[in-house]
């Protein structure tokens, strides 16, 4: 499982910690240096442990044991750290008390880990765990070769058996009464319903017949109008930058009427994707209750043939929307259109001829027959399969798909398929595809974004090999892509919501999370003192305001849901009772100021920043050395103490309004640049940023700089991308 993986960066982050911490693990370097030792000689068995563990609990636990003395042991040095840099700054009798007190402290606590791990060793023979020595990691690197040759891509969605389907659906919306409909898609989770309902939305007769209004906005089972509406009114109306700003200041209901008053004159389709419950649709629709015929007084009836197509799980929530339509109830696939998506799905090599190996054919209609016509678990078990063509590896996965599982209704069966594309991941893949359960339900995620936020968890170390990683699990359909760049490069994904039940699951599993998608995000969950990661998605005022018993916590991503604005007037409570963060995300929420306490964060590896609002960042920013990625833009003026954060690798800070002189080239490990302007581009040393791989440029420039500007650009003997953005 993710155990091994986790451990083995959590040691390895401990072996660098003795390589550039030297100066302040000196007193306990000797005992800091036993530590790692003693974890890289119990990290030689966590492969054999993690295959026993799936069937055995006694091994689960031990390997448990092991996760928890690992990051107890991460604790314990980094926290020394930083009470040795706080230190510094006190006067010298002080500091050398405190110093000894401090050096004792960790020395005992250092004895009392391995302890622990010696008895935790004992055991392990009772359990008949063996030493495999550098088997897993030599099949891991090869693995990752393997996966380099291969190119990024986004493959077109394989449709099957929903031709005749999509052609009644399609008639249905643009034929029929001139009254406003809803249709709706019926179904089981991973049936299909968004599928088709895509193929239905970019059909050319639907492209045709709704030329000025065809939106589409995604639910999900925490329904929150207010997100919806605004999803909608994005794509009804053009706005401006003050429009947006008064929308975010309207209420809900306030929300709505503004969507109505813009859809009253038009033709509209609008796709309402994963509504679980009537009172959801009353509630986005404005159903009275005490009249279920009305039309609601969000989705205008103009007379005109207007249309709102549906899918939901439950058909009374379809019947709930429009009495007068009969909903479509989607149904499993027939044994051939099983067949026909497992085909091209798995066998890459061969679907236009149709030649495959028989006894792979025979053991992949078994699979397929066991999976019961529904698509997802076809299309899961096939990318699943397509990466390995052994009779022996095929008949494994067959065994493992018992039809105890795999029942003809409900999720059960799902999961279980679900469950052996997890098992078959490769140890470095999977803290990747747990770290997916932070982002909320059908949330699009930024692809550049995910990338850096795996390097600063240290799952991967460089941006390239997390693309890898990326389209890896891409190609096992465990991340869907929802937007490509010219170059075939994802730009935007999202995760199926059955797989992300999947994910959390299993981050509960190996403790890798502390709270999400929690309505109150102050339940007993969240309280945990080993809780390693959060994600807030509401009452974020209110979890700025409480006191926190996370002091180990490494990474907490806020994320912003829907139109209204979400102020946090302060966040002195991060630097106060986070002090070992690594990931802090604030993206899109509206932040008033950065407090210089953020400045104390020194294991901070990604600081995100950007649509805060903010106009300044603190100077003590500069005493960010570990900070790897910078990620923030319209500033007034980024501080001139960035020279400073030798580790940085990414800075992003565009649309910076004022051009003050900012010194970046003392950042030899940089290797995105963007947003510097052209003429502190030009006062900088451009022969030293020798890692710099990306750069973009913008604001005013000179012809007198355009010389210059040139001659630095060509000392950048690794430049792979250039973007430049003149204003007048």
């Amino acid at each position: 499982m993710a155990t091994e993986a986790l451990v083995s960066f959590a040691v390895e982050r401990i072996g660098d910690m003795l390589i550039q911490e030297a100066i302040f693990l000196k007193g306990v370097r000797g005992q800091v240096d036993r530590l790692h030792r003693d974890l890289r000689a119990m990290l030689c068995f966590l492969e054999e442990a993690d295959k026993k563990q799936e069937e055995d609990g006694r091994v689960r636990n031990w390997v448990s044991e092991i996760r928890e003395a690992v990051y107890d042991a991460e604790d314990v040095i980094e926290m020394f750290i930083l009470n040795a840099e706080a230190l510094r700054r006190t006067c010298f009798l002080k500091r050398a008390f405190k110093k000894f007190m401090n050096y004792n402290k960790v020395g005992k606590k250092i004895a009392a880990i391995q302890l622990g791990l010696q008895d935790i060793s004992n055991r392990r023979e009772a359990l008949e765990i063996q030493n495999i020595g550098g088997e897993g990691t030599s099949r891991s690197a090869q693995m990752l070769q393997d996966l380099r040759r291969s190119t990024p891509h986004a493959e077109e969605h394989v449709v099957v058996g929903m031709e005749r389907e999509a052609d009644k659906l399609v008639n249905q919306l643009i034929g029929g009464d001139q009254r406003r409909r809803v249709i709706s898609l019926v179904g089981m989770g991973g049936i299909g319903k968004t599928t088709l309902a895509k193929k239905v939305y970019n059909h050319t007769k639907v492209l045709q017949h709704f030329p000025d209004c065809r939106v589409w906005a995604c639910v999900s089972q925490d329904c929150r109008p207010r997100d919806v509406y605004s999803q909608l009114i994005k794509q009804v109306c053009t706005s401006t930058k003050k429009q947006v700003e008064m929308a975010d200041k309207l209420l809900e209901h306030e929300l709505g009427d503004f969507l109505r008053e813009h859809l009253k004159e038009k033709r509209y389709l609008i796709v309402l994707d994963d509504v679980w419950s009537c009172a959801d649709w009353d509630c986005l629709a404005k159903v009275s209750s005490n009249d279920p015929d009305s039309l609601g007084n969000v989705f205008p009836d103009g007379g005109n043939g207007c249309r709102i197509l549906l899918t939901t799980r439950y058909k009374e929530v379809a019947l709930q929307a429009d009495a007068r339509t009969i909903p479509y109830e989607m149904q499993l696939l027939s044994k051939q259109e099983s067949w026909d998506l497992f085909r091209r799905k798995a066998f890459l090599d061969h679907v236009d001829d149709e030649r495959y190996p028989p006894d792979l054919e025979q053991l992949g209609r078994e699979m397929v027959d066991r999976c019961n016509g529904l698509p997802l678990a076809i299309v899961v078990v096939g990318g699943l399969l397509s990466r390995n063509m052994s009779p022996i590896e095929w008949r494994k996965v067959r065994n493992n798909i018992g039809t105890a599982y795999l029942a003809k209704e409900g999720q059960m069966g799902v999961m279980a398929v679900l469950n052996l594309s997890y098992i078959d991941l490769p140890s470095y893949l999977k803290p990747c595809f747990l770290h997916l359960s932070l982002f909320p339900e059908d949330y699009v995620i930024s692809a550049k974004k995910l990338l850096l936020l795996w390097i600063a968890e240290g799952f991967v170390l460089e941006k390239d090999t997390a693309e890898v990683y990326l389209n890896d699990l891409i190609n096992r359909n465990l991340i869907q892509v929802v937007e490509v760049s010219n170059n075939a490069r994802v730009v935007k994904c999202r995760v199926h919501d059955l797989v992300r039940e999947l994910a959390i699951g299993k981050a509960k599993e190996q403790n890798f999370f502390g709270t999400h998608d929690i309505a109150d995000p102050l339940s007993p969950s969240t309280s945990t003192s080993k809780c390693r990661r959060q994600s807030i998605f509401s009452d974020i005022e209110r979890y700025a305001s409480i006191e926190h018993s996370t002091p180990y916590l490494r990474s907490l991503l806020f994320f912003k849901l829907g139109g209204r604005t979400c102020r946090i007037s302060q966040l002195n409570f991060i630097g106060k009772y986070f002090k070992v963060l690594r990931v802090l995300d604030l993206e899109g929420l509206e932040v008033e100021s950065l407090p210089s306490i953020v400045g104390n964060l020194i294991h901070l590896r990604y600081l995100g920043l950007r649509h805060t609002g903010l106009k300044l960042l603190p100077d003590s920013i500069g005493n960010l050395r570990s900070l790897q990625t910078l990620d923030t833009n319209n500033l007034e003026q980024v501080p001139n103490v960035i020279w400073k954060i030798q580790n940085m690798r990414h800075l992003y800070m565009e649309g910076q309004k004022n051009d003050i002189p900012l010194q970046i080239d003392t950042l030899e490990n940089l290797r995105v640049l963007s947003g510097i302007t052209f003429k502190q581009w030009i006062q900088n040393n451009s022969s030293k940023l020798t890692c710099l791989e990306k750069l973009k440029l913008e604001g005013r420039c000179e012809l007198v700089q355009g010389v210059e500007l040139s001659k630095s650009i060509a000392k950048l003997c690794g430049l792979k991308s250039l973007h430049l953005k003149t204003s007048c």
